[in-house]
């Protein structure tokens, strides 16, 4: 079995570093290009220290995040779990997610709330690779395009400055199959209760354009081929205008009214609603998620591509979908 250490390993070809000392902008690129940028659990891992490791960093003043080829990325890897979330076998368990290699600590047993609540409630702090860019004192800068879905949705709702293509999609599978993500608050917040409320209850995806419109979720919206340019006048801009210092000072001003606004609050509430997945009941058998085309059993991914079959091609989430 893979230790945390080895998936961190397999990370670095996928989860590329580079910084300038000269101006301080630091760059993460994601770079699974055959997965559409999917993160593993070792990619987020990756991502959250690096994420750490800039914070710190004199040379690091504005952190620039983007996708190599045609996406920012498409989410976590749903087929990297398998069966664990709802048909665990004995013995099965989440300590590589919570980098937990010591064999003498025991999981809590399947059936248990504590089984996907350890995890759930694990997505909640910066460490996890969910969340780092709320404890970031520096400036983020995401540079959207294509998919921008999932775990790489709750890295947009984090980010100070998100300037995007017009081809860019915003959402998360897992509202046709769960019906929540860790970062519910936030995009409350950030994208505004009306419209994140047809994209939590319909599962469609928003455009670039509309999530610019909706609550100004997106800073920018441009076509493809300006997209390098526009997020490097952005990354410049935010790396001369004042002292890091300041920028520090003015984010940890920002943090605190993000708390007020109950921004950690909301993730602890979330990884307690995700905890209660277990309990969540059918209305038919046909349902998505424990119904005979049970998604847990065939694979989340695999029932969430045919499920997007059956919804119109302008709310669909693949973009070879929304062309049919």
């Amino acid at each position: 079995m893979k230790t945390i250490a080895d998936h961190k390993r397999a990370a670095e070809e996928h989860v590329l570093y580079e910084k300038d000392p000269a101006t301080k902008i630091a760059t993460i690129t994601f770079n699974r290009l055959d997965k559409h940028n999917t993160a593993t659990i070792g990619m987020r891992a990756r991502f959250g220290e690096l994420v750490f490791k800039a914070n710190i960093d004199d040379d690091v003043k504005v952190l620039v995040i983007r996708g190599a080829g045609d996406n920012l990325g498409s989410g976590g890897d749903l087929d990297e779990h398998g069966d664990l979330y709802l048909n665990p076998k004995p013995g099965d368990g989440f300590l590589v997610d919570l980098e937990i290699d010591d064999p003498e600590v025991k999981y809590p047993p399947p059936g248990s709330f504590r089984y996907l609540h350890g995890l759930t409630d694990y997505y909640s702090k910066a460490r996890s690779g969910n969340r780092p860019l709320q404890e970031f004192k520096k400036i983020s800068i995401i540079e959207a395009k294509g998919y921008c879905y999932g775990w790489h949705f709750y890295q947009c709702a984090d980010a100070d400055i998100i300037v995007a293509s017009d081809d860019a999609l915003f959402g998360h599978p897992s509202f046709r199959y769960a019906g929540w993500g860790p970062r519910m608050w936030q995009w409350l917040e950030t994208v505004g209760l009306r419209a994140f409320s047809e994209m939590l209850f319909t599962g469609r995806p928003f455009t670039a354009q509309e999530m610019f419109t909706a609550n100004r979720f997106v800073n920018s919206v441009v076509p493809r081929e300006q997209l390098e340019a526009e997020t490097a006048k952005y990354a410049h801009a935010c790396s001369i205008t004042r002292p890091t210092d300041v920028v520090v000072a003015q984010k940890t001003f920002i943090e605190a009214y993000k708390q007020y606004r109950g921004e950690y609050m909301g993730s602890l509430l979330t990884g307690w609603l995700e905890g209660m997945l277990p309990l969540m009941r059918d209305d038919t058998e046909h349902d998505v998620n424990l119904g005979k085309g049970n998604t847990f059993q065939q694979g989340i991914g695999q029932v969430v591509k045919g499920h997007d079959a059956k919804y119109p091609p302008e709310w669909r989430l693949s973009k070879k979908g929304r062309e049919g």
